[in-house]
This record gives structure tokens, C-alpha cells and sequence, in this order.
């Protein structure tokens, strides 16, 4: 009972964090998401993993946080507006509500399926991947896309600790996670790089 009502705050706190990245424009309250919810894949991951591999993806994933963070705050504000597919906050809201819907369908079925992943981590993990492929096709910036993509492989990789506990396996996660936050700090300064030359 105590384990199904710490899956459920934890879940909450995802969709919330994933709501946060899709809706707000505000590049600091995204930053801050992001980092709780690598917390709430944390709680998740350590479910199946001992605690030191679990510290592994958290540290990682706040790593590519700051990473992201220091990059957007030293990068100058650039005067174009993002291009949204479509630009309504109400289509947003409405997308993340089918993707919530399709997570509420799937997700009770997906441990009858893989034996180890419990409820939790599927609703969290099916949950972090849909939101992620949301924003990761509404959005034209590259911030939002790597948190969309960042998003995504939280969510896949809350679904494969469950299966697959691994030192080896912790560290390759933990070092793709660190390769997307810095291609996309660096796909963020390429622009200012262009106009020094």
C-alpha cells in the first residue's frame, strides 16, 4: 500500500514536470522541471536498481541539467519567437490530455506484459515518453527539443531498469544522457559562434 502511494505522488510529479516543459516559455521554470523529474525517475529507477546505480542516473541526468542551464543563461536572447505547430496553449493542454489518456490505457496492461516493471514505473515511464514525443513535435527550439528528447530516453530508461539492472548498462545510459545535453549546448551556440566569424 505505502509503495503504490509513493508510484502515485512520483507519477503525479511527472506529469506535472512534463506539463511544466510543455507549456511554460519561461527557459528557467523548464530547467528546474527537467531536474525534478530526473529526481521522480530516481525514486522510480531505484525501485529496481540498488541505490548506487540509481545515483548514477540522477547525477547524470542534474549534470545535463546544469549543463543546459549554463549554456542557455550565457547564450544571448535571440529575437525570434518559436514556431509552434499549432501556437495555441488550448492545443497543447488538449494533446497532453490524449497522451494522458493513452497512458491511463496502456499503462495497467504493460506489467502483465514485462513481469519486473511494476505499475509505477510504467505509468511514469510510458508517461515521460509521450510527453517527451509531444514536445519533441510542437516545438521548433532547440532547447525544447533536447528536454523533449531528454524526456523521452528519462521514460525509456525507467522502463528498462526494470528489466535490465546493470553496472555497464548505467554508465552508457548515464553517458548518452551527458552526450544529448551537450550536442544541444552545443547546437545553442552555434548561432552566437557564427556571428563572432
Amino acid at each position: 500500500m505505502q509503495t503504490e502511494i509513493v508510484e502515485f505522488v512520483i507519477s503525479t510529479l511527472l506529469l506535472g514536470t512534463a506539463l511544466t516543459l510543455l507549456v511554460m516559455q519561461d527557459w528557467r521554470w523548464r530547467v528546474t522541471a527537467l531536474a525534478l523529474q530526473y529526481l521522480g525517475a530516481f525514486v522510480l529507477v531505484l525501485q529496481s536498481w540498488p541505490l548506487e546505480l540509481a545515483a548514477v542516473k540522477l547525477v547524470a541526468g542534474w549534470m545535463a541539467v546544469t549543463v543546459l542551464g549554463f549554456t542557455r543563461q550565457g547564450v544571448e536572447k535571440s529575437g525570434t519567437k518559436e514556431m509552434l505547430v499549432p501556437t495555441g496553449l488550448l492545443f497543447r493542454v488538449l494533446s497532453a490530455a490524449l497522451v494522458v489518456t493513452v497512458v491511463f490505457a496502456v499503462a495497467p496492461g504493460l506489467p502483465a506484459w514485462a513481469a519486473p516493471i511494476s505499475t509505477g514505473q510504467a505509468w511514469g515511464g510510458l508517461l515521460l515518453i509521450g510527453m517527451g514525443l509531444l514536445n519533441l513535435g510542437l516545438s521548433s527550439r532547440i532547447l525544447t527539443s533536447i528536454f523533449g528528447l531528454l524526456s523521452v530516453f528519462s521514460g525509456f530508461e525507467i522502463l528498462y531498469a526494470a528489466v535490465e539492472a546493470s553496472t555497464l548498462v548505467a554508465g552508457l545510459l548515464a553517458v548518452i544522457n551527458l552526450g544529448i545535453a551537450l550536442v544541444g549546448a552545443y547546437l545553442l551556440v552555434i548561432p552566437q559562434m557564427e556571428r563572432v566569424e
